[in-house]
């Protein structure tokens, strides 16, 4: 009985797909997406490609350097078609270690001179997004109560009147917290970096996992002073929250949002229609009606007038090829983890 029931349902199955054969009808296109900002805005960029091509996405939704392990593990058996948004540092890894495949967008004429430069630095492996400046943001009403000073520079968050007050996430995780690593060296020396976060470290309550968490702890009150990209923080001065962003005045390092695709997808096709469509003006304008505030990197889309003007920003001369490495990258990781890390 069960092996009859078997039966007809595999005669059950070649039918249909008989049908849709002799039908000429192909079966509709999808994409999966790994996701690398916030949830809001990828969500919006799913809803917004859908619509417009019809291909049916599947998203997933994680940090940076949760997204770079993910595709490290399903190397041999790719998983994901394109990774969209985080830092550049991890891109640029995934793009050494053969992990994402190279691509030249019709659209890449159009991009700003700093998304050109991750496309060629990587060998067109990946390109750049958005970008977006590192600081801290600040509650000012706990500054306010606890009779706090306002922090202004890197040098002030070590003061031991901060102790407990500060968030920042973990490097391993997060793009943004490694983008503060690789700064913290570029700007201070390796030695003194390293010296500089063992203080730091006295003064973190949590080191989180997603980069742009500790904006939304210190709008909320559960910390003091969230080290994050200035948008992030930007994102909660527009929700209402009692939040202050700061460039730290010594100057800081900043991001080159990117984009991949990744080698072996099962959606080749529908991947680089993603790929070309995310780079076009209307789909950079997106991130703004997400209340994500980056500078896009299509010179025709509008920057949002929230977002943190990268040329009132003392930045670094940030070395993306370097600190893009594998080698450095994990070196300075493993570091981390033996003298930071290890003591919480």
């Amino acid at each position: 009985m069960r092996s009859n029931r078997f039966n007809r349902t595999l005669m059950a199955a070649a039918a249909v797909s008989a049908f849709w054969a002799g039908s000429g009808q192909a079966a509709a296109e999808s994409l999966t997406l790994y996701c690398s900002v916030q949830e809001e805005w990828c969500q919006a960029m799913v809803n917004a490609f859908t619509a417009e091509t019809g291909i049916d996405v599947a998203m997933t939704r994680k940090s940076s350097g949760e997204t770079f392990a993910q595709i490290q593990a399903e190397s041999g058996n790719p998983k994901g078609d394109v990774w969209w948004g985080g830092t550049g540092d991890p891109h640029l890894q995934a793009a050494e270690e053969g992990l994402t495949e190279e691509y030249q967008s019709p659209r890449l004429a159009e991009l700003q001179p700093w998304a050109r430069q991750q496309a060629e630095s990587s060998k067109s492996r990946t390109v750049g997004i958005y970008a977006g400046a590192l600081g801290f943001v600040y509650n000012t009403e706990i500054v306010a109560e606890k009779k706090l000073p306002e922090p202004a520079c890197w040098a002030d968050l070590v003061k031991p009147e901060y102790k407990g007050e500060i968030q920042i996430a973990n490097p391993n995780s997060s793009g943004t917290s490694y983008t503060a690593l690789a700064t913290l060296v570029q700007l201070l020396g390796e030695q003194p970096a390293f010296d500089y976060l063992a203080q730091l470290n006295a003064n973190v309550n949590q080191y989180t996992k997603s980069g742009a968490a500790p904006a939304t702890a210190a709008a909320r009150g559960e910390t003091a002073i969230g080290i994050v990209f200035m948008h992030d923080g930007v994102t909660q001065v527009v929700g209402g929250f009692p939040v202050k962003v700061v460039a730290p005045c010594e100057g800081t390092g900043y991001e080159i949002g990117s984009m991949s695709l990744i080698k072996g997808g099962p959606n080749p096709d529908a991947a680089k229609k993603w790929y070309d469509w995310a780079l076009s003006p209307a789909a950079q304008e997106i991130g703004a009606t997400a209340n994500s505030f980056q500078v896009p990197s299509n010179t025709g889309a509008k920057t949002p007038p929230e977002a943190p003007s990268l040329d009132t920003v003392k930045l670094i001369d940030y070395d993306f090829a370097k600190y893009g490495s594998s080698d450095e990258r994990k070196r300075l990781l493993g570091r981390w983890d033996s003298e930071i890390g290890s003591k919480n």
